[in-house]
């Protein structure tokens, strides 16, 4: 009787330290080291618990002969059963127990992911307010930044930087002559302007006829012939689709030859390459030696240039000379690039100085000489698309201070309504700092997954929009890695703060208000 009695009470011990140490794992507490071994009589193997510097060694039989539990004990640190280690003869316990950084890194983030998926309504919550966050912020700069990139590409269509100085009519009086004098641009200018504006890079003439009749020896049309300089292509943005553009070679010589747009290029050799074939020009035969690519324009002075055909200055000067009141030496107008774009105010007032001097109409009166100032153009648009950036910015700073409030509202009660289990965690022994490192953690795996998938998404749908036909203005959605990344961020920043605040505040209260805590109350 007095036999089967011990054996119960041992029995009972042996299942109250099981309960305890479950217990304990269960609460995330940090390691426990478990080493079988020997008392030296026949007993089983049981548990050495090794905290900190002090080791407690507990026994147990199960038989009632003479082993007796030994005392039980008390743990602030432990790992689960895959790291136990075996006792070896001969071995301190120091030596067997010893834990490494691998084994608490892994644990604890292993505690963490079950706690987030015990808890999996808060996190996806918190996570979707991180991840819808980022993706307004960065689908918001995406669409303003494809706007302004495709009105700067259509602006850089029509040409580089280019200044168009039109010929005009006086209205101011200046040198003896009365206003309203009729003023045109003569071939003499060029060399002038270009020698008497050290801010410009080209100043060149553009002679244009829309009158001669255009055909081939396939379809004909009615296109405007327009004749300039070799640099022509590149102010204009004429880029070669096949063949070649006219060179100084061809103006020297004058020869016969004929760039095509590429809608004329189409409509005069159906189906077939043009470059090497001879269309005529009021009859006279011109051979075809390049053709543009296909280009997008949405603005122009004198028509689009894909249904144009493009001569050396010279043969057209011969053949096609300035309609009247013109005369042999005038021309339409003449194409003023500046070196660089901060100085493109110096030089236009250089030309309008050159030409008032040869034509003898006063500097300052701006109908004598019209200038359509591109890079004047597009500067007021990078002013007005600057604003809208700030708009969109100041937008995106407000979705991002709700989206903030709401991870932090989710993360505020999630974090509080766990305070009984930090009072657990407290009562058993575990230190305040592994408590916060726990949430943080948490927190911080939050953050990370919830601004991948934020990123993801938003790039992701940035990707399959741009695969759709996109509107001339309008380059697409551009995303970028710096608003995206800073939102992300902040939202993260956020979210971890919201729980480390509240899990401050309930680590370091005493663990009997903490475990009295009711959520909700």
């Amino acid at each position: 009787m007095q036999a089967s009695r011990r054996f119960r009470f041992v029995e009972r011990i042996r299942r109250t330290r099981a309960a305890i140490a479950k217990v304990l794992y269960e609460s995330f507490a940090e390691y426990i080291w478990y080493s079988p071994i020997y008392d030296g009589e026949g007993c089983p193997p049981e548990a050495v618990i090794e905290v900190h510097s002090e080791v407690n060694v507990s026994k147990a039989a199960a038989n009632e002969r003479d082993c007796l539990p030994g005392p039980l004990f008390s743990a602030t640190k432990f790992l689960p059963d895959a790291y136990l280690t075996p006792g070896q003869p001969g071995m301190t316990f120091s030596s067997r127990l010893r834990p490494t950084s691998v084994m608490a890194v892994r644990d604890l983030i292993y505690d963490v992911l079950r706690t987030l998926w015990s808890h999996k309504l808060r996190a996806f919550l918190t996570m979707f307010g991180i991840a819808w966050g980022i993706v307004s912020i960065v689908l918001m700069v995406a669409a303003g930044e494809g706007l302004r990139k495709g009105q700067e590409d259509q602006a850089r269509n029509l040409g580089k930087d280019v200044m168009i100085v039109f010929h005009g009519r006086t209205s101011l009086q200046a040198g003896g002559s009365h206003a309203g004098r009729v003023v045109h641009w003569e071939d003499p200018d060029v060399a002038v302007v270009q020698a008497e504006s050290p801010d410009c890079e080209y100043a060149i003439p553009e002679l244009e006829q829309d009158t001669v009749r255009t055909h081939s020896n396939f379809n004909n049309a009615a296109f405007t012939v327009t004749g300039s300089y070799p640099q022509f292509g590149y102010i204009r943005s004429l880029d070669v689709g096949a063949g070649r553009f006219y060179d100084w070679d061809d103006m020297r010589e004058a020869r016969r030859v004929a760039f095509l747009g590429s809608d004329a290029a189409k409509q005069l050799f159906p189906g077939r390459n043009p470059v090497g074939d001879t269309i005529y020009l009021n009859d006279s035969p011109y051979t075809v030696i390049g053709v543009m690519a296909k280009k997008k324009q949405d603005s122009s002075y004198d028509g689009w240039d894909v249904n144009k055909v493009f001569v050396p200055f010279a043969a057209m000067r011969r053949e096609f000379p300035d309609k009247p009141p013109g005369t042999n030496s005038t021309f339409d107008q003449l194409l003023v690039t500046p070196k660089s774009v901060e100085q493109h105010t110096a030089c236009k007032r250089e030309v309008r100085v050159a030409l008032a001097r040869m034509h003898r109409y006063d500097p300052n009166d701006k109908e004598a000489c019209p200038i359509w100032d591109t890079v004047q153009e597009a500067q007021a648009f990078k002013t007005m698309t600057d604003g809208m950036k700030f708009f969109l910015g100041a937008v995106g700073i407000v979705t991002l201070i709700l989206g903030g409030i709401g991870v932090m509202n989710v993360m505020l009660v999630a974090v509080r309504e766990r305070t009984r289990e930090i009072g657990v965690r407290k009562a058993i022994g575990a230190p305040a700092g592994t408590i916060l490192r726990q949430f943080f953690i948490e927190a911080l795996i939050i953050a990370l997954l919830s601004g991948g998938i934020g990123l993801g998404v938003a790039f992701g749908f940035c990707a399959l929009v741009n695969l759709l036909p996109m509107p001339d203005f309008f380059a697409g959605l551009i995303p970028s890695w710096s608003s995206g990344l800073i939102a992300a961020a902040l939202l993260g920043a956020i979210a971890v703060g919201a729980a480390l605040y509240p899990a401050r505040r309930a680590a370091s209260i005493d663990p009997i208000e903490a475990l009295r805590y009711e959520a909700g109350g």
